[in-house]
């Protein structure tokens, strides 16, 4: 069995963890972390796993879980998992970060954007970004994952072929996406209240939000250039779920066939990407609970555009589902293990 450890475990995305761990057959949890709650029994912080966990909460001390676990995931915000990794702890241990701590190659970047020093710049290098579905090889045998976030997974998934194949100019590209109120988190801020989220609709870090540069720079290895695009993420009144719609200039006289091939050469026997049927819209409804990302496009030959678009489960594959998977490959186990769950619906 996987000795696995969280820190973190008691915001949404560590939750989600724990639930899908304690479904999985190769994992067991051996230490709840969680700094707002020590001591206090996980099952009063979450009602639903009464009778399902019988621990109490934990420190977020890596050293002494780096005695217990195989593998740590560090579901925190921004700057933890930098300030507690060490080389002694990674040579005991194999860390996937849900944070962005090591997502960006460039320390410079990822400091203009998060506002914070980066801890530990000497580990950006070896960290593999966690997209499995484009870096499977590198992540098998690494040590620190960076698990990708949940707009730039729905995001990069989606364009990833037309990028890598020449099919779009990168730079034409502008990607609008809508998040569910759990993207936020669990912390109590008054703009995530009900009163603010219920009836309403809004664009927020309009050219400022934090996952730009992330989907910029791995859609520019894909093409093997920098590029620059316009991302505006939206909050809408839903509990979880990404959907992007994004959109490119075609590089040339494109059918609708020759595109949908291009998809399935990528997404053809990926176990948690569905390229949808012609004229099906993905939506968040149908990944919900789910590690799949479902996509699909629409040519548009007014404008000479395509219009791609992805939907996916913020917290399972934009999150926790992700990192499993992430877990499964890195221990050398099925990548679908412990991730079978279909879609919940309604």
């Amino acid at each position: 069995m996987i000795k696995a450890g969280i820190i973190g475990s008691t915001g949404y995305a560590g939750q989600e963890l724990v639930r899908l761990l304690l479904g999985h057959p190769e994992a067991e949890i051996v230490w709840y972390g969680s700094r707002s709650y020590i001591g206090k029994k996980y099952d009063q912080v979450f009602g639903n796993l009464f009778e399902i966990v019988d621990a109490a909460c934990m420190d977020d001390n890596m050293e002494e879980l780096a005695q217990r676990a195989d593998v740590i995931f560090t579901a925190t915000p921004q700057g933890l998992c930098a300030s507690l990794v060490n080389e002694d702890i990674l040579s005991k241990v194999k860390i996937i970060d849900l944070s962005a701590d090591f997502r960006i190659k460039d320390v410079s970047v990822y400091e203009k954007w998060y506002g914070i020093e980066h801890k530990a710049p000497s580990f950006i290098e070896e960290a593999v970004y966690g997209l499995c579905e484009i870096n499977r090889e590198k992540i098998r045998n690494c040590r620190l994952v960076a698990n990708p976030g949940c707009y730039t997974t729905c995001s990069i998934l989606t364009l990833y072929p037309l990028v890598k194949e020449g099919v779009i100019d990168p730079d034409s590209i502008i990607i609008d996406a809508k998040s569910g109120t759990s993207g936020a988190g669990r912390g109590a801020k008054v703009n995530n209240l009900y009163c603010e989220v219920n009836e309403n609709i809004k664009a927020y870090g309009v050219a400022t939000h934090r996952h730009t540069p992330e989907i910029e720079e791995q859609l520019g290895y894909a093409c093997g250039r920098e590029i620059v695009l316009n991302f505006t993420p939206h909050l809408v009144p839903m509990n979880r779920g990404i959907l992007v719609t994004a959109y490119g200039n075609l590089t040339g006289d494109y059918t609708d066939a020759q595109i949908r091939a291009i998809y399935q050469k990528y997404y053809g026997k990926e176990r948690f990407v569905r390229v949808l049927e012609e004229g099906i819209a993905p939506e968040t409804r149908w990944v919900e609970g789910s590690n799949y990302t479902d996509v699909n496009f629409r040519i548009d030959p007014r404008t000479k555009r395509v219009i791609a678009m992805g939907a996916l489960d913020n917290l399972v594959k934009g999150a926790a589902g992700q990192a499993v998977q992430n877990m499964n490959l890195v221990f050398g186990l099925p990548e679908e293990t412990g991730l079978k769950q279909p879609p919940m619906f309604p």
